[in-house]
This record gives C-alpha cells, structure tokens and sequence, in this order.
C-alpha cells in the first residue's frame, strides 16, 4: 500500500469518526471515557480477553457503560480501543476500536433505525451522496431490510434455526452460508436471535423463543451487534454463571465477579438497548479496503 492511499484512508477514517460523533451530539448524546483495564470483563463464551498485570483489557466498554445507565445517564457514547487475544485476519486484530452506545428508552429496533441513520449521513457528509462502491459492488447506504434469524437460514442454508441448533450447525452455518449473503447492495439487520443465542439481550415479551437481538451486516460483513438490554439481576447473574461455566469447560480463562455491574443490577438498570460497533470495519467500507490493516494507523 502507497503512503498516498495510506494517508488518504486515514484522513477518511478521521472524517469518518467526527461525523458520528457530530451526528451523537445532535441527539443528545454524551461522550464517555470508561477504564480500557479492567478487573472483571463479561464472560464471553467464545471471546477470551487479553490479560494485563493481574487485571484484563477490556474486549468492550460494556459493563462499565451499564453502570453509568444504572447512576441515571440517559445517552452515552464511546469510541475507543478495545482488545480480544489471538484474534488476526483481515477483519481482525487483537486491538481494534469500538463506537459502544446507549439508549434510555430506545427500543431495540429503534435503536437499529437510529443506526442506520448515523451510516447514511455519514455517507452523504464523506461522498456527497448514500450510494457507494465496496470491492466493485453498489451499496445504497440510504437503504436497510430486516431479516429473522429464522428467515435468514430458511432462505440461505434450506432449514430453520432450531434445525440448525439441533444438528449442531448452527455456527458454521451462519459462517459459511448466513453471513456472506447478508447486506448485498444494502444494509441487513439480521433480528431476533434464538432465546439461547440471546447472549445478554431480554427475551421479547410478546415471543421469549427469540431475543432482542440484531446484528448489522454490509456486503458480507458483520459491523454491530446490539440488544435490548437484559435488566432483570436474577436471570443476568444466571446468564453470567453459564457463561463462566461454558468458559472453564473449554479451558479458558476464569474470570472474578464483576461487582461493580452487580451492583448496578441490584441498583436497578432502566429499559434500555444497546449497540457495539467495529468502527475500524465501517472505515473499510468507507475506504474501500480488503484489509483492516489500511485503516488503522
């Protein structure tokens, strides 16, 4: 890669980044700078945190965040580094930066339009319109569709999610023949993931076999992950107790309490959604690059 393409993608990432952050301001959103070292991350069962001096880097902003919500902030946001260990490729690195935000009141799939809004007027601030190319492909930023989970794998791998759940493929399914479909000349938010795929999503009212749960996808590729947020402290520190129990099957890390976020729990957290965003993927699509390695500096 030249220095001239070099510079270039990061001059759009920069631009990139000041046009969310302006778009977060103008809802009324407050920024928020939350610890990067931590003493307890979320027990993620197929994320293994990176350690630091007895403590853990953080692989999101996300409990810290929720403790701020429980204090009585309404709209927060944060952009900065986060870190997932032995993660490299392409799309990955062990360092990457997040935009992590949350919303008081804001249903989850109101906060996917919300989303959907701060990409589009992102475009037209960098390009002076919504439509763009990504690697020789058209993709209107200005338009988005909604897929079930459900409906994704009827439609792209010929059998339904539990069906995939009950043979056991449903993880190379969603790799191997969900994924690569999704966000084809335009944004696809895949909702409402299985109750035992809920991670730490509320189950909906009107239907607990699916979760509050949406992920972002353009051409292909994964950028956001956002939940309406579980508030219930029983059923949280059950979810966290699985968790941790899957993680010393398979080996990895043990984790400490996370007190700081039970205690928030126990405080009560308010109806609430939230999302977690690749902003060094979004960059990509901005810059048209194949590689996380030409956005980050």
């Amino acid at each position: 890669m030249s220095d001239q393409i070099r510079i270039a993608n990061l001059t759009r990432r920069s631009e990139l980044f000041r046009a969310i952050r302006d778009f977060f301001y103008r809802n009324g959103f407050i920024e928020v700078e939350t610890p990067v070292k931590i003493h307890a991350p979320a027990p993620e069962e197929y994320i293994e945190s990176v350690r630091a001096e007895g403590d853990f880097l953080r692989t999101s902003p996300e409990l810290a965040m929720k403790e701020l919500l429980s204090e009585g902030f309404d709209r927060i946001f944060q952009i900065g580094s986060c870190f997932r260990a032995n993660e490299s490729g392409r799309r990955h690195r062990e360092e990457f930066t997040m935009l992590e935000f949350y919303a008081r009141g804001m249903e989850y799939r109101e906060q996917a339009l919300f989303t959907a809004g701060f990409v589009a007027e992102a475009a037209r601030r960098l390009f002076g319109r919504e439509k763009i190319t990504y690697r020789g492909n058209p993709v209107d930023l200005g338009q988005y569709e909604f897929i079930t989970v459900n409906e994704a794998f009827l439609k792209f791998a010929g059998m339904s999610a539990a069906e995939a759940d009950g043979k056991e493929l449903f993880d190379e399914l969603m790799v191997t023949r969900i994924e690569p479909a999704l966000g084809r000349g335009r944004m696809t938010f895949l909702i409402d993931y299985p109750a035992n795929r809920a991670s730490l999503a509320r189950l909906r009212a009107d239907d607990p076999t699916v979760a509050e749960r949406w992920e972002l996808y353009i051409e292909g590729m994964e950028l956001a992950n956002a939940f309406g947020e579980l508030t219930d402290p029983v059923e949280q520190k059950a979810r966290f107790r699985a968790a941790l129990e899957f993680r010393a099957r398979a080996g990895m890390h043990p984790y400490p309490e996370p007190t700081g976020f039970f205690a928030a729990l126990d405080r009560g957290l308010p109806q609430s959604s939230g999302c977690a965003m690749g902003l060094d993927r979004l960059t990509m699509i901005f810059c048209d690059a194949d590689d996380i390695a030409a956005v980050r500096a």
